[in-house]
C-alpha cells in the first residue's frame, strides 16, 4: 500500500517511481493493461445483457481480462482490465475482446479507446473536409460549446446560433410563424427548419437543430419535460429525431446535445 497526495501534478511523478522502483519487481513480470470502450444510445441494462455473455468468458482465457460497466451521462462506459507477462499479449487480447463487443453493440459503441463523442464526431469531420453550424434552443449552447472543447475545432465549426424564443427562430432562421404556430417550436418540423436555416446562412456542409423542453417547467400532456426534437442535415442526407430524455434540466440538457453528436456522428458514419 502507498499514500499519496491528491494533486495529479505532485502525484504523477511519485506513483511513477514508486511503481517502478517499488511495486514492479515484487509483480513477477504480470503487469494490468487497460481499455474504455464509450457507448451512447443505448441503457446499461441493454448494453449489459448483448456484452454479459460475452464477457463472462474471458475470466479463463489465457489473458484473463476483467470487465466492468458503467453508467455516466448520457453514455455507458466498458472497462477492460487485461492481465498478462507482456503489454504486447495485454493488447493483443485486448483487442479481440473489443472486436467481439462491436459484434454485438454495433454502432452504439463510439470509441474504443476513450475517446469523448465530441472528439470522434470532429475527427471524422476534419477528415471528411467538412464544416458545421449548429442552431440551439434548450441547450442554450451546450452543443457547440462541447463541441469547442476539442483542440482544432476551428477547423470545422463555423458558427453557433442560441435561438430561444420564438421570435429568434423566424429572424435569425427564416422559419416561417405559420409553421411554428403549426407545429409547435418543440417539433421535428421546426428542428429541419432550424438545421436547415442555419446551414444556408453559414454556408456549411452540415446544420444542426436541437429545439426542446428541458424544464422543470413547460410540458404538456402531449409533449412532456424532456422532449426533445433534432435533426441533423447534410449534402444528400437528413437525419431527424424526437427524443424522450429523463431526469432534471442540467441532465436534460447534456444528455440532448450528446444525442445530437451521436446522431452527427452515425450520419457521417453512413451519410446515405
Amino acid at each position: 500500500m502507498a499514500m499519496l497526495p491528491g494533486p495529479p501534478r505532485e502525484m504523477t511523478s511519485m506513483l511513477d517511481a514508486i511503481a517502478g522502483n517499488r511495486f514492479a519487481p515484487r509483480s513477477g513480470g504480470i503487469g494490468l493493461v487497460r481499455r474504455v470502450l464509450r457507448i451512447t444510445g443505448r441503457s446499461e441494462s441493454d448494453v449489459d445483457s448483448r456484452a454479459q455473455p460475452i464477457y463472462s468468458r474471458w475470466t479463463t482465457a489465457t489473458v484473463p481480462i476483467a470487465t466492468t460497466i458503467l453508467a455516466v451521462m448520457g453514455q455507458i462506459e466498458l472497462h477492460l482490465t487485461a492481465q498478462a507477462s507482456t503489454r504486447e499479449a495485454a493488447e493483443l487480447a485486448l483487442d479481440a475482446a473489443s472486436t467481439e463487443l462491436q459484434a454485438a453493440l454495433g454502432d452504439a459503441i463510439y470509441s474504443v479507446i476513450g475517446e469523448t463523442i465530441e472528439t470522434v464526431v470532429g475527427n471524422r469531420l476534419r477528415a471528411q473536409g467538412l464544416t458545421i453550424a449548429v442552431a440551439e434552443s434548450c441547450t442554450g449552447g451546450l452543443l457547440a460549446s462541447r463541441l469547442t472543447d476539442v483542440p482544432g475545432s476551428s477547423q470545422y465549426l463555423e458558427r453557433g446560433a442560441v435561438c430561444y424564443s420564438n421570435r429568434s427562430k423566424v429572424e435569425w432562421l427564416g422559419i416561417p410563424d405559420e409553421v411554428i404556430a403549426a407545429h409547435g417550436a418543440v417539433s421535428e418540423t421546426v428542428a429541419r427548419a432550424m438545421a436547415a436555416g442555419i446551414r444556408s446562412r453559414a454556408g456549411t456542409n452540415v446544420g444542426v437543430g436541437v429545439t426542446g423542453i428541458a424544464g422543470p417547467a413547460g410540458g404538456t400532456p402531449q409533449k412532456p419535460v424532456g422532449t426533445v426534437a433534432i435533426a441533423v442535415i447534410a449534402d444528400g442526407s437528413e437525419r431527424v429525431r424526437t427524443f424522450q430524455f429523463l431526469g432534471g434540466r442540467e441532465l436534460v440538457k447534456f444528455q440532448a446535445a450528446t444525442a445530437a453528436l451521436n446522431m452527427l456522428r452515425l450520419m457521417l458514419d453512413h451519410p446515405a
